[in-house]
């Protein structure tokens, strides 16, 4: 086995420093990488921005459509109502008038 060194060269501190660089120089060029990719994430939420945004707007049309649906049946009940009112009071004025005229028939019989 090889006794190990007790000193260091200048050769072998500037080898050294060289690897030391080459390494950091290979960090940061992962780093670009990692910088590059995370671009392409952000891109990417944009675009789903994009399509929320589309979204969006898909739901809002078809909020005023709902709208328009709303107050459709709101007429529709209004006219079932004023049906009902007047059946009502057809149905009551001939119930009325079978009472007077039954009510007349017995008083002539007497």
């Amino acid at each position: 086995m090889a006794a190990m060194r007790q000193s260091w060269s200048d050769d072998r501190l500037d080898h050294l420093s060289d690897r030391v660089d080459m390494g950091f120089d290979h960090v940061d060029q992962r780093f670009k990488e990692v910088d590059q990719r995370f671009e392409q994430v952000d891109l990417s939420f944009d675009q789903v921005d994009r399509r929320f945004e589309q979204v969006d707007l898909r739901f809002d049309q078809v909020d005023r459509r709902l709208e328009q649906i709303d107050r459709r049946f709101d007429r529709l009940e209004d006219r079932f109502d004023r049906l009902q009112q007047g059946i009502m009071v057809v149905g009551g004025g001939l119930i009325g008038s079978l009472i007077l005229a039954l009510a007349g028939l017995f008083t002539s019989l007497n």
